[in-house]
């Protein structure tokens, strides 16, 4: 949180750092903070320093004081900030976020190489991990979509009607590009599996020969419940079905995700540092309500699964003991 008063700017980030927030310092010595480096650049100030997990900052006409009002935990940084959040530009968490996904892109095409006559991107988020495919695999690299800035992210929208034609305003593809080529197509990630079967569909339709889609990261089985608006169990796709069962329903030629293994062999001597719940259900902080997530659109997705289970549009959380902080699998 950042909040001001009459007289005090405060920043504030949660005791487990789940979300960035970095302070930076104008050349007149105004004190700014912002979710992103990105940011600071644009109203050129220079970055100064993360605010530390647990950490408030009161800044006044005395200068700059820093109370830690919350225990140290152990840090559980965002994973997806990387993979789709934080734009490639940015500094988040100490790490270049356009170095970390050109080397998703790299560990894709050393361990989920295939034959192909060109590599292209969903735009935006999938751009630098499909530039570090290509030039790892030794294949040019193409703008064989092209997205329109005047649409909104698709995998929000609420209703399934909403976004499939939001896919279509979106992306555009470039036949000059496709036509008879074996396309590699590099995707930050799959949420329902709406949008990426309309892509490969959209990319056979422009004259692909074949289509192979690789993604810079792993299988999203769980929901967020630390600041992300994700769907909710029932609605993403490798919490149902396999990859091969994923790789028929959205009807590419071949499917491979970022190993959930290799992703922490990247992180290095850092992993241990983020949050992977959307990856392995394992939540750093179990929810404690009753009712957590919303079902968007359950039915009008046609998933598979009982009515019964949604109760006036919401699901059941996990049973959690009012005092147990211990990390646990969501159930389902």
């Amino acid at each position: 949180m950042v909040f001001v008063t009459e007289d005090k700017l405060v920043a504030v980030r949660d005791p487990y750092g789940f979300r960035p927030l970095v302070m930076g310092r104008k050349s007149n010595g105004a004190v700014v903070f912002a979710s992103e480096t990105c940011a600071l650049d644009l109203i050129d100030a220079t970055y100064e320093r993360e605010v530390n997990p647990g950490e408030v900052v009161v800044v006044d006409h005395e200068g700059i004081t820093s109370l830690c009002l919350l225990g140290h935990r152990e840090p559980k940084q965002c994973i997806f900030e990387h993979i789709y959040f934080s734009l490639p530009q940015s500094v988040v968490y100490g790490r270049s976020v356009y170095e970390s996904r050109r080397q998703f892109g790299e560990i894709l095409a050393t361990e989920s190489g295939v034959d192909c006559d060109v590599v292209i991107a969903v735009p935006d988020s999938g751009v630098v991990a499909a530039l570090g495919y290509a030039a790892k695999a030794g294949v040019p690299f193409q703008q064989g979509l092209i997205r329109s800035h005047y649409v909104g992210r698709t995998f929000i929208e609420p209703s399934q009607k909403i976004r499939d034609f939001g896919v279509k305003l979106k992306l555009s593809p470039v036949k000059q590009i496709l036509e008879g080529k074996r396309v590699v197509v590099v995707d930050d990630s799959i949420v329902r599996g709406t949008t990426s079967s309309k892509i490969v569909r959209m990319l056979k339709e422009a004259g692909a020969k074949e289509v192979h889609m690789r993604i810079a990261s792993p299988p999203m089985i769980a929901s967020c419940y630390y600041g992300v608006d994700t769907a909710s169990p029932e609605e993403l796709i490798s919490n149902r079905m396999s990859v091969e069962e994923i790789r028929d329903y959205i009807g590419c030629d071949s499917l491979a995700f970022l190993e959930f293994d290799s992703l922490k062999k990247m992180l290095g001597q850092d992993s241990p540092d983020f949050c992977y719940a959307c990856f392995s259900g394992n939540y750093p902080v179990l929810p404690k309500e009753v009712i957590v997530k919303r079902v968007g659109d359950f039915v009008d997705d046609g998933l598979s699964g009982s009515i019964d289970s949604i109760q006036g549009g919401w699901v059941q959380g996990p049973p959690v003991d009012d005092d147990s902080e211990l990390v646990a699998p969501l159930a389902g």
